[in-house]
């Protein structure tokens, strides 16, 4: 009798499955097509991953450009502005500042253009 190590196969096979339930055809029901797509699957989620980073930075610039604009000043000035002066906010924070805390916002915007002046 040869031993072929099946259950370990099964096991294996019933994993990719497992990972490809839910799509379409054969990719969720024979195991050389759910195989590839759950590796596709995989590749595009790790993208996704890298992509959330940049979307979530630029949707706060996108905030701080507007919240500046309402003080009568660019975003890239308030930036230099409160490099200079010192502020140790990140843009996550600063935006957060500028949605929920107006006056404090507003008085980190008043120390970074007096910080270039």
């Amino acid at each position: 009798m040869r031993a072929t190590n099946g259950s370990a196969t099964r096991q294996r096979r019933n994993r990719v499955l497992q990972r490809a339930k839910g799509f379409r055809g054969a990719r969720g029901s024979l195991f050389r097509q759910a195989r590839e797509a759950t590796i596709r699957a995989d590749r595009f989620a790790l993208v996704g991953r890298r992509k959330k980073k940049r979307d979530y930075r630029s949707l706060w610039i996108i905030r701080l450009s507007a919240a500046a604009e309402l003080h009568g000043m660019k975003y890239s000035r308030f930036i230099h502005g409160c490099a200079q002066a010192g502020v140790r906010l990140n843009r996550k924070e600063l935006s957060e500042l500028a949605i929920h805390d107006p006056a404090t916002f507003t008085a980190i915007v008043e120390k970074a253009r007096a910080a270039i002046a």
